[in-house]
């Protein structure tokens, strides 16, 4: 039941992301910077599918994804219609790795140490979605500032 929910929110906040960088009315504004605003709407979606995909993807579904933190952060220019490909590759990836959790699964302790102590996997993917969540309301933000 956590795992269905879990994915639903996923699901949710992935098309939102979408959603939002299709609603730049300038495909340019995705990059811009200004002031203390030092991450672009493009590098948090960036952000958002290299996390999900290296935390999700590789470490709870066996994928080979190979995770550049930094690059998520230095690229620039990347296509709308690239990102957007991107986070369609990443929503099918949560899904079907998500399917696969059973309730057992989610008690066991998650399979790097991320923070300071250990936490169970159910914890670590509760926190993935408000992460995904707390930049997606970011590039919100951000694409209204832009649009104003």
């Amino acid at each position: 039941m956590l795992t269905e929910n879990l994915n639903k929110l996923f699901t949710r906040d992935l098309d939102g992301l979408i959603n939002e960088l299709n609603l730049y009315k300038n495909e340019n504004d995705l990059w811009t910077v200004y002031g203390d605003i030092t991450n672009s709407a493009g590098n948090l979606a960036l952000h958002l599918i290299g996390n999900l995909q290296h935390f999700i993807g590789k470490e709870l579904g066996g994928t080979n994804y190979v995770r550049t933190r930094e690059r998520e952060f230095s690229l620039k220019n990347v296509s709308r219609e690239t990102i957007i490909k991107q986070i369609e590759d990443t929503k099918i990836m949560v899904d079907k790795t998500l399917k696969t959790l059973d309730t057992n699964k989610l008690q066991d302790q998650y399979p790097i140490l991320v923070f300071k102590e250990n936490t169970s996997t159910e914890f670590f993917l509760m926190h993935l979605s408000s992460h995904l969540s707390y930049h997606l309301g970011q590039i919100n933000y951000h694409r209204r500032l832009m649009n104003f």
